[in-house]
């Protein structure tokens, strides 16, 4: 198997949104976002399935000296090797992949957030910093679409932070900030036990604008002439943004079941925005 074999059976396998995205791109675009992801995947895979944290730790340190070993010119593990031919080309820094594993120590070292000012940083290291690099990948060349790729991550995990409570309060992590909790009257242990009452449903509605108004900041951030090169971008974003859609339609039952888009859904709405050159979901979004 090559090393691009490898990412893109990484990217398959997870079944992610952002595997639809990369089906459109052309081949060397393709295979530099699916070795982008497939690292981004690989990081993240050492939290979930570690269970004693002082091996993850390890294992994220390993992955420092791959990060090192590929701005020498000697990457190693499969991704790396894929990585490579293409850090130059789309300017990936050193400091951008280091950020990403530095968002998976935070969930080592810390189980809650106290301010949206703490899971702001946090989002920019899970996915805000991916985003640029993304962007980089798909044709960036202005500063204004890195503001757009940013806040199209933030927004992108926010959807995943809603998506997902359940199951991060099942590992025993809760990123919604706990001023939030305050606000509405939620009781931390009320999320672990799984406790769905109105005043979870008025915070989850909080969460959910506060999604909403990031996906609208980047819509409004990114420059006309880039919305083409950027459509991988506003692809995933049809998809995460129709994902938000669905769980507030479910009311927000995200304590005891994961909501998620059949494949085909996901298919048809990154070929609309495709074919459409991103105009849709740019009017839908920006909203």
């Amino acid at each position: 198997m090559t090393p691009d074999q490898y990412c893109q059976d990484k990217a398959a396998r997870s079944g992610s949104s952002f595997y639809y995205a990369f089906l459109f791109l052309p081949p060397e675009r393709r295979r530099a976002i699916t070795a982008l992801y497939a690292f981004c995947r690989e990081v993240d895979d050492v939290v979930d399935e570690c269970t004693e944290s002082s091996v993850a730790r390890m294992k994220l340190a390993w992955w420092r000296t791959q990060v090192d070993a590929l701005f020498r010119g000697q990457a190693e593990h499969p991704v790396m090797k894929a990585l490579a031919p293409h850090v130059e080309m789309f300017n990936i820094q050193d400091r951008q992949l280091y950020a990403v594993i530095e968002g998976m120590e935070m969930d080592l070292d810390q189980l809650r957030y106290p301010d949206w000012k703490a899971l702001d940083k946090y989002c920019w290291h899970a996915a805000g910093v991916v985003g640029e690099m993304s962007a980089g990948i798909f044709g960036q060349v202005t500063p204004e679409t890195l503001d757009y790729a940013r806040k199209l991550g933030t927004a992108f995990q926010l959807t995943n932070i809603i998506r997902d409570v359940g199951d991060d309060a099942r590992r025993g992590r809760i990123y919604l900030p706990q001023e939030d909790l305050d606000r509405f009257g939620v009781k931390p242990t009320e999320i672990m036990n799984g406790m769905h009452s109105d005043r979870f449903v008025e915070l989850m509605r909080f969460q959910t604008t506060r999604a909403r108004d990031y996906y609208r900041a980047a819509m409004q951030a990114l420059p006309a002439e880039q919305r083409r090169p950027q459509r991988p971008g506003l692809m995933m974003a049809a998809i995460y943004a129709t994902l938000l859609d669905e769980i507030e339609r479910d009311g927000w039952h995200v304590l005891d079941q994961r909501i998620s888009l059949t494949p085909i859904r996901k298919l048809w709405l990154a070929w609309r925005t495709w074919v459409g050159g991103g105009q849709w979901v740019m009017r839908r979004l920006s909203r």
